[in-house]
């Protein structure tokens, strides 16, 4: 039985309700105009939990051509009808113009709902913007809003999505993946290699069936730690890049607290099962360091997350973060390469085998201690200089190298870790 509606869109109440008259007068205009295209019982659907998120994710389907849709005009005509915008080709600061949805209303003819963000004017100038659904149901909306988070999942695996906290809220920015770091190219030793990629596969191998057999919790943590250069980046390049799931960076900053810790872990669980990625974990500030500990006991919000963290920092995480279990569940230093990672990194660098087996074995003595960033510039150092005096020298600059090793390992670990999580 349909519920009676006791102020029905289609009554004028401004004598007695003048200010439901405004917001109603916007309501039906468009209503009307929806009725023109598709006549039908068209009603107003609240989602509000998922609007906002949705809202740049449909707008990025549709420049994507991911989702037909028709315009069905402007709805104020002192909003913008459209825009003038950065363009993200990376070919330096170059602008393109495009439509901007928040001021259209758009219909969605597969689904046969229509999307819009409405602006309401208030008597002392103000506005305030309410995204909206309209349709003849809300199991019509519900099917869109799946709809749009399956196609985004699949759009996210085949990019890097980076999450940036700003002081205007968490902002989205999606980049297609760079050079693509295959798992040979990471040196570690085997054994925690082994482990880590175990994890990593196993998490996503058939929806997780792994964790449903053995009756585990489907969530995951690992926390990666150690001096700067010694191939943390390069390990969370190998694993995103190799793994089919969306994948989500997010980036820390002074602005992080805990609105948008939320608003990142809501974000992250619609892509479930995903990758999320906190590098510089030990920066998180102080102020929001409980609110996201909660978060990671949350088992609803961390179900179908592989929670990747990176600091150089150990000493200062709090060790309530990864000796609580649930957290991180593992932690493993990456270490500055032993002598046989050197060897055979220096090896794999050389692609014009400047390098004789004597010299190779010279090198890999004297570089002890060096990071796998050190070792890059040892090479690209020996190779320039072949390159213009055709001859071979790697001492001095192996000594400047220890010389710089010695300065930054005497300045960047702090004594004390009373101070962090």
């Amino acid at each position: 039985m349909k519920k009676t509606i006791l102020f029905p869109l289609e009554t004028d109440v401004r004598d007695r309700l003048p200010f439901y008259e405004d917001y109603a007068t916007v309501n039906r205009h468009i209503i009307q105009q929806l009725n023109e295209r598709q006549a039908q019982d068209w009603q107003t659907i609240q989602a509000e939990e998922l609007i906002a998120h949705a809202e740049l994710v449909i707008e990025e389907l549709m420049k994507k051509g991911q989702l037909r849709y028709e315009s069905l005009g402007h709805v104020y005509g002192v909003r913008p009808t459209g825009k003038v915008e950065r363009s993200d080709s990376g070919n330096g600061f170059t602008l393109r113009t495009s439509e901007t949805i928040e001021n259209q209303l758009i219909y969605f003819p597969d689904f046969d709902i229509a999307f819009t963000q409405l602006l309401y004017f208030v008597s002392n100038g103000s506005t305030w913007p309410e995204f909206q659904f309209f349709a003849s149901s809300a199991e019509k909306v519900k099917v869109f809003i799946e709809q749009v988070n399956h196609l985004q999942r699949e759009m996210m695996k085949t990019t890097v999505t980076y999450l940036v906290d700003t002081d205007n809220g968490v902002e989205k920015k999606s980049f297609e993946h760079g050079e693509k770091v295959e798992r040979d190219d990471v040196f570690l030793g085997d054994t925690m290699k082994n482990d880590i990629f175990r994890a990593i596969d196993e998490f996503f191998k058939d929806g997780g069936a792994f964790y449903k057999e053995y009756g585990l919790p489907y969530k995951r943590g690992i926390l990666l730690y150690g001096a700067p250069g010694n191939g943390k980046t390069t390990l969370v390049r190998s694993i995103t890049g190799s793994t089919a799931a969306p994948v989500i960076y997010w980036q820390i900053t002074e602005h992080t607290g805990s609105y948008s810790v939320q608003e990142v872990f809501n974000t992250v669980a619609r892509m479930a099962p995903a990758i999320l990625v906190i590098e510089d974990i030990d920066s998180m500030p102080e102020h929001t360091r409980s609110s996201f500990l909660n978060t990671l006991d949350g088992a609803r919000v961390r179900a179908g997350l592989f929670i990747i963290g990176t600091t150089n920092y150990p000493e200062k995480i709090d060790p309530a973060l990864i000796n609580r279990a649930g957290r991180f569940d593992s932690t493993y230093e990456i270490p500055s390469p032993n002598a046989e990672v050197r060897r055979h990194y220096l090896k794999k660098l050389d692609k014009k085998s400047l390098f004789t087996d004597e010299q190779l074995d010279d090198m890999t003595k004297r570089t002890a201690g060096l990071s796998i960033s050190q070792l890059n510039e040892l090479y690209m150092s020996a190779a320039l200089g072949f390159h213009y005096d055709g001859i071979i020298s790697y001492e001095r600059r192996i000594q400047d190298l220890q010389k710089q090793h010695k300065r930054s390992t005497k300045g960047t670990w702090e004594p004390d870790g009373s101070i962090g999580f």
